[in-house]
């Protein structure tokens, strides 16, 4: 496997639904098939997981391989994967991205740098919430809305996102890879991104490497997200004590404040929960969408300040 330039490690559970669609955007890659290799870490599904990613195998394709493993979250998934990658190159996303067909040739060019410069490459993550709107995204550039300008050219460790990021392997062991006590939702994708960035690694931004998150989230499971996300921005916190941590993750005095005045007005806060959660996909700037932010950043202070009174507790 001398040839391989790149390993795409996905961490995976139950999520065959959506793995029927994903696996195959990947084995249709304009990158050569002999160029890289596609590592299922597989966290104990049920669902007939194994058995799809079995037929998938064939001479003629990119390497598949099946990692199952007792993995105690998506950061001990990702790591068992980098460990059993083979290429210089691993690059992450995950069982609900559809990829574009030059998404694996863009990373890997990325990586082709003179000099020695070490670097990560983020992509381009585009949200999709159904096939159709991924249909319609891939063929309409006017649809689409990414998150960062197309000529932008750095990103900070913020915006290090393991849907759609690629290292190299050297880099991500001199780093200590992913920090398994992120075992919850949340940030062990971007504390890596931030011991990359103080070793020294530049985060590339690649606006045509695309990808597409299909993974519309209910209104009650997105509450327990933030709140979950709460816990992991304390971690981190106390892991680094880094100003910038809690400036750019919102642990502020200003949104401990705000939260504690909509604790105090439980009608308000019961009257922003109703509205955002009144409809599936409210139109950005609509009031049930801004009631909908106002109520996640709410919960996720609610697990910022969880962590803080009970001590920083084991991830859930």
């Amino acid at each position: 496997m001398s040839g391989l330039e790149l390993s795409v490690v996905m961490p995976t559970f139950n999520r065959i639904d959506t793995l029927r669609h994903v696996l195959p955007t990947l084995l249709n890659q304009s990158l050569p098939a002999d160029a890289y290799e596609i590592i299922i870490a597989d966290s104990g599904s049920s669902d007939g997981t194994a058995e799809y990613v079995s037929s998938l195998v064939s001479s003629g394709g990119p390497t598949v391989r099946y990692l199952p493993g007792e993995y105690t979250g998506r950061a001990s998934a990702r790591n068992a994967g980098i460990l059993a990658s083979s290429a210089n190159v691993v690059m992450f996303t995950d069982a609900d991205i559809l990829a574009s067909r030059t998404l694996l040739e863009r990373h890997a060019a990325r990586h082709r740098v003179p000099g020695g410069r070490r670097v990560a490459v983020v992509g381009c993550e585009l949200q999709v919430v159904s096939l159709e709107d991924y249909r319609r995204q891939r063929d309409e550039i006017a649809a689409r809305k990414p998150l960062h300008p197309a000529t932008r050219r750095r990103l900070s460790w913020l915006y290090f996102l393991t849907g759609n990021a690629s290292v190299r392997r050297d880099d991500l062991v001199r780093a200590g890879s992913f920090d398994e006590q992120f075992t919850g939702y949340g940030h062990e994708d971007l504390e890596l991104g931030y011991r990359l960035q103080k070793s020294g690694v530049e985060l590339l931004y690649e606006p045509e490497a695309l990808n597409f998150h299909w993974h519309p989230v209910a209104f009650g499971e997105q509450v327990r997200r933030m709140e979950l996300a709460g816990v992991s921005t304390v971690r981190f916190y106390c892991k680094h004590q880094d100003m910038a941590v809690k400036a750019y993750l919102g642990m502020t005095p200003v949104s401990m404040g705000l939260h504690s005045l909509l604790r105090a007005l439980p009608p308000l806060r019961a009257a922003l929960e109703r509205s955002g959660a009144s409809v599936d996909a409210p139109r950005k700037n609509s009031w049930p969408y801004i009631a909908r932010q106002i109520a996640y950043q709410y919960h996720y202070v609610s697990g910022i300040k969880r962590a803080l009174r009970e001590g920083l507790p084991a991830s859930p």
